[in-house]
């Protein structure tokens, strides 16, 4: 006795209507292939040109560290998001805290672990003041770290270029303390 094998059914349906097999097999690949992302993870950096102290700032909700007077780089906190592309129109929401007077003349109070103690650190942050701005990400080929500038008159710069301050293609150049009264023009 034998008995006759019938090819599967798919494949059955193959032979008898061949022009269904491409557009099919173009569906399957293409649905396990990779998108590129469009957003990319990217690290927050600031510069401080002022004589304040800036204690907190977000970028686009995104933490940065807290910079003395006249410092910046080289601390970094993880994570913002910057597009894998840059687009003209785009914008960046900078919000901070500022410390008008970061050495004041009487220190304040410590415990006895040195922590700071938490009524005079009210007192002391009562004066500190709020700012908030819309500003663009300026122009970048390539992505790198969220880098936020502040500057005098509470005026800031976004760049989320790949490349650092003291390199030729870096696009602000400020230098690193300016005078409270020296306001750059937009």
């Amino acid at each position: 006795m034998s008995q006759s094998l019938k090819p599967p059914a798919t494949r059955d349906l193959m032979c008898r209507y061949p022009f269904f097999a491409l557009p099919l097999t173009l569906l399957l690949i293409s649905g396990c292939m990779a998108r590129e992302s469009e957003m990319l993870g990217a690290p927050v950096e600031g510069y401080n040109h002022t004589s304040a102290a800036i204690s907190r700032f977000t970028v686009n909700g995104a933490g940065g560290p807290n910079l003395g007077p006249y410092s910046g780089g080289g601390g970094q906190i993880c994570c913002g998001s910057v597009p894998r592309y840059w687009r003209p129109g785009m914008r960046a929401i900078v919000e901070w805290e500022k410390d008008l007077n970061p050495r004041p003349a009487t220190p304040l109070k410590r415990n006895k672990y040195g922590s700071l103690d938490p009524d005079d650190y009210k007192k002391h942050a009562a004066s500190y003041t709020y700012h908030r701005a819309v500003v663009e990400i300026h122009e970048y080929d390539s992505p790198g770290p969220l880098v936020v500038h502040f500057l005098p008159c509470d005026q800031v710069r976004v760049t989320a270029a790949a490349v650092t301050p003291r390199h030729p293609d870096y696009p602000y150049n400020f230098p690193r303390k300016m005078e409270d009264k020296e306001c750059p023009k937009a």
